[in-house]
């Protein structure tokens, strides 16, 4: 990556977290810069372990606001430019005030490396990014987003610990071009196992947070 994609990136990452945080804090806004704390550090990590898992398939990983790219369901029923969804958590938090929020607001492209493309043997004889590819690191994102709210809830950090969950859970929604959908249409076992992991994490933490 060069300068101005790991710029594009930081800010996008920075801008989302102002986002989920304002969403989630219009019915009590003490908590917004707690929020916002722990919203970059929960985007951050979600962020790098799909890097690190791209480094390591030699996939590059760029991460970008959620789009929505289609009107219907023929593959022709597209919109010429793709519609950022950036507001969704915002409206979302407006309409129900404050009482439900979206927190489904990134996705991410991936891009073969060159040392990927020469390879034609082993691991890499098939040179394209598969689908499953895809879906693994979408689910790390996941996986170490639920990691971070049980350490969080143990460390005593509630807000965080909650805000990372549920982060977590509105990524495994198989809808557009979220993490979700990149696993569910690709790798149904993993996905059908994130799932009940997250059903599993949910009630444990409507319980304990």
């Amino acid at each position: 990556m060069n300068i101005k994609e790991i710029t594009s990136e930081i800010f996008i990452i920075l801008l989302a977290s102002l986002v989920l945080a304002i969403s989630v804090s219009l019915d009590n806004i003490s908590i917004v810069y707690a929020a916002g704390i722990s919203f970059l550090i929960i985007i951050g990590v979600n962020v790098l372990i799909k890097k690190i898992i791209g480094y390591f398939l030699e996939i590059e990983v760029r991460t970008k606001f959620w789009s929505w790219y289609q009107y219907g369901f023929r593959t022709d029923s597209h919109f010429k430019k793709p519609l950022p969804m950036v507001w969704i958590p915002l409206l979302a938090s407006l309409i129900s005030k404050g009482i439900f929020w979206w927190l489904a607001i990134l996705e991410f492209d991936v891009v073969p490396k060159t040392e990927r493309v020469a390879k034609r043997h082993g691991l890499y004889r098939f040179t394209q990014v598969t689908e499953g590819h895809i879906a693994w690191i979408a689910a790390w994102g996941i996986i170490l987003n639920f990691a971070l709210g049980i350490i969080g809830y143990i460390a005593g950090f509630e807000l965080f610990a909650k805000l990372s969950i549920y982060f977590a859970a509105w990524s495994i929604i198989p809808l557009s071009n979220l993490d979700g959908a990149k696993i569910f249409f690709s790798r149904r076992g993993l996905w059908t196992t994130l799932f009940i992991i997250t059903i599993i994490i949910l009630g444990w933490g409507w319980t304990v947070i």
